[in-house]
């Protein structure tokens, strides 16, 4: 049946919406992909220069999967059962990114990795196999766990407050395309460069669990306030002559003894005259 709402339900429920502008995402470098690599190929992939290309990605996809599923006709008379033996995952995530003017970072990098994946060298290798620009040259791609990341290609969807996330991590990601970008003597626009990377499947990593604030009750709320006027100074123990035991020594005792306790106050601050 039709429930009444109210107003404070309402706007819990349809006045804090997600919003697509706040997301990250995490590049992985396979292992084969060396520093040395890298540099002889014009990239420097140090800290700051990965960190630019996390934020110079402009557009990423969520992914979504179905199921495919098997029909059962014969069991019931008129119905059709249907049910599910595997997980079809899309075939490929495209991430887009703003290329910058300085090195062109996203697309030396991408076309770096995709230039390893297929094993191609400029001039005349060292084993004897021609360049990419000589006329005879042949493909030999190098092994899938050299350029595959088994994992680090992650997507993180966050909000503007940064206390919520939700993280789609990849597994055996590598670029599988990087698609043309035109240029033109039209007005210009920013330049943008879109790699397609193939993977196996995906899975979303669980929330973390939030912290709820420890409520105390009446009872347990007087004995803090009692504690803490008691170490501030103001309270009974605070107060010199009251039997309160120095030691395992009452004042009294210690007093009579010729060891006189003055200006005593509460905690590591006492002094033993």
């Amino acid at each position: 049946m039709p429930s009444s709402k109210s107003i404070a339900d309402i706007k819990s429920a349809l006045l804090n919406p997600a919003t697509t502008s706040h997301f990250e995402v995490q590049i992985p470098r396979p292992s084969g992909l060396t520093s040395q690599y890298l540099i002889e190929n014009g990239v420097n992939l140090n800290q700051v220069n990965q960190d630019k290309l996390h934020l110079l990605c402009s557009d990423a996809i969520l992914p979504g999967s179905t199921f495919a599923t098997h029909d059962i006709s014969g069991d019931y008379h008129g119905t059709i059962h249907r049910h599910a033996y595997r997980r079809l995952y899309d075939d490929r995530i495209d991430l887009s990114f703003y290329v910058d003017a300085e090195n062109y970072l996203p697309i030396r990098y991408f076309e770096t990795w995709m230039k390893y994946i297929a094993g191609e060298a400029i001039s005349s290798s060292e084993e004897g196999r021609p360049g990419v620009a000589e006329e005879r040259y042949f493909y030999r791609m190098n092994y899938p766990n050299l350029y595959i990341s088994n994992q680090g290609l992650t997507v993180t969807k966050f909000e503007r407050d940064y206390k919520r996330s939700l993280t789609y991590k990849f597994v055996n990601a590598f670029p599988i395309a990087l698609q043309s970008m035109a240029v033109s003597y039209d007005s210009s626009s920013l330049l943008k460069c879109t790699v397609s990377f193939s993977y196996i499947r995906y899975y979303v990593t669980p929330a973390s669990p939030t912290a709820e604030p420890t409520q105390t009750n009446p009872t347990q709320q007087a004995a803090l306030n009692n504690v803490n006027t008691n170490l501030t100074g103001t309270g009974a123990l605070a107060t010199p002559g009251t039997g309160l035991n120095i030691g395992g020594i009452p004042t009294s005792s210690a007093n009579s003894s010729g060891n006189t306790v003055s200006g005593f106050t509460a905690g590591a601050n006492s002094n033993i005259a």
